[in-house]
């Protein structure tokens, strides 16, 4: 009579251990397929810390993180130097590899804590995130002293991890904004640069020997550019008296004409603070679209519920 409950209790434990594996398989097979889930309620927490910065643990969370991005770009700064990586390779190695999990975990959990990981993955700062974190794992990939040289391309891809500074600074977006507004007029004005400068260069062609290195148009153009966008490199340089008047005019004329972009930007910002009511940094789950009016509750992107957080 003994044995039936026994053999009762551990079916019954069988049976749990079926759901269990069979629940854990789901969650495997849609991360590597990507697909789209409802998040459970342990997810949708780790994803107002990690995505969210309304509460004191995704500030904190936020923080740190910034911290660790600039302390990884100083350290790959560091380990160029010859003599530093000399005296110190084995300590930023280990150091190395620190972050780099770290920024792995960060990088697996923003996929898991999403409704659509494929979202993520292919956005800007998904793959900035991925091209930060895959160097150190690639070295393990190629290796040989014929790939050396790769390999140092490879590791140099850890600079792209001040690009992840970006979703930390709040003026970004309006300066997003502001470039987008002002990209009609950004155009118009380029395109007038590129006029000038074919002009003047075509002009200097005309006036200075070739000896003095203008040898053909394009040549030219080049020289023109240069000394309107700086002071030019020394490589070609005018020896007329008129060839000479004419690159000092146009190098009065690049101080001008480098502010004028900065106008264009600066005041299109102005009007994208006027008209901008305050904004709420929470994130949706669905899209991740974190630039919502003040107390939204539905996002203004894909119509997803924003939870309160």
């Amino acid at each position: 009579m003994s044995k039936k409950p026994r053999n009762k209790s551990l079916s019954g434990r069988i049976s749990r251990i079926k759901k269990k594996s069979k629940i854990y398989f789901h969650i495997i097979i849609d991360l590597l397929f990507l697909k789209k889930r409802e998040l459970r309620p342990w997810q949708i927490k780790l994803h107002e810390i990690i995505f969210g910065a309304n509460t004191k643990s995704g500030k904190l969370f936020d923080v740190v993180l910034f911290y660790v991005i600039i302390a990884s770009i100083i350290l790959v700064m560091l380990e160029s130097v010859r003599e530093l990586d000399a005296k110190f390779h084995t300590l930023f190695k280990v150091l190395e590899w620190i972050i780099t999990i770290l920024f792995t975990i960060e990088y697996i959990t923003r996929i898991i804590t999403i409704k659509a990981p494929r979202k993520y993955i292919f956005s800007f700062y998904g793959i900035v995130d991925l091209l930060s974190t895959i160097p150190m794992y690639l070295s393990f990939i190629i290796v040989g002293s014929h790939s050396l040289v790769a390999l140092r391309a490879l590791r140099l891809l850890r600079v792209f991890r001040i690009l992840k500074l970006a979703r930390y600074m709040g003026e970004s977006t309006n300066f997003v904004i502001a470039l987008k507004e002002s990209r009609a007029k950004i155009a118009v004005f380029l395109s007038f640069v590129v006029i000038l400068c074919i002009i003047l260069g075509t002009l200097m062609y005309l006036i200075e020997a070739p000896d003095a290195g203008f040898t053909s148009i394009p040549r030219s153009v080049y020289w023109a550019i240069v000394t309107l966008t700086t002071v030019g490199y020394g490589d070609i340089a005018p020896q007329t008296p008129i060839g000479q008047l004419i690159a000092s005019a146009i190098m009065i004329l690049g101080y001008g004409i480098i502010a004028i972009p900065t106008g264009i930007v600066s005041a299109e910002m102005a009007k994208t603070k006027k008209k901008d009511p305050p904004t709420s940094v929470k994130s949706c789950k669905n899209c991740l679209y974190d630039d919502h009016a003040h107390n939204a509750e539905f996002c203004s992107k894909c119509g997803s519920k924003l939870d309160d957080e």
